[in-house]
């Protein structure tokens, strides 16, 4: 069963990994989030293809935008370039909103916390936020 139409798929695009995440609207909970090897994109892309009604895709537009967009060109959902600057940094701050440090951690200024995980699915949140806060 399909999510309602309007979906966007937000791209992180790595060289190893890429993040990617499903919303509706920003700022609103990801109906799916994850990190796959670059190598399994287009494989995780069309499982996300037949099960979320997408009607655009936001990809990063980092370095590795290139290397990655061949890849979705056969999913016949349009792809829009987004600005990734400063994503890794919000990426970190939106993690640790929604996973808050613990015990002695938490006394530590967030600036200098490292999450314990790699946050491109976080990115790729923001990315697809972005697209969906463009003006019509």
């Amino acid at each position: 069963m399909s999510e309602p139409a309007g979906a966007v798929l937000g791209i992180d695009p790595g060289t190893r990994k890429c993040g990617y995440a499903v919303l509706l609207e920003a700022g609103a909970a990801p109906l799916e989030l994850g990190i796959v090897p670059t190598e399994r994109l287009a494989e995780t892309l069309r499982e996300l293809g037949q099960r979320f009604a997408l009607r655009a895709i936001a990809l990063g537009s980092g370095t590795h935008a290139g290397a990655v967009s061949p890849l979705l060109a056969g999913l016949g959902v349009p792809i829009e370039m987004v600005d990734e600057r400063e994503t890794t940094l919000l990426a970190r701050r939106r993690y640790f909103a929604v996973h808050p440090p613990r015990g002695w951690r938490r006394f530590i200024p967030r600036g200098m916390l490292l999450p314990p995980r790699p946050i491109d699915d976080f990115a790729a949140v923001l990315i697809a936020e972005r697209l969906l806060e463009r003006p019509v």
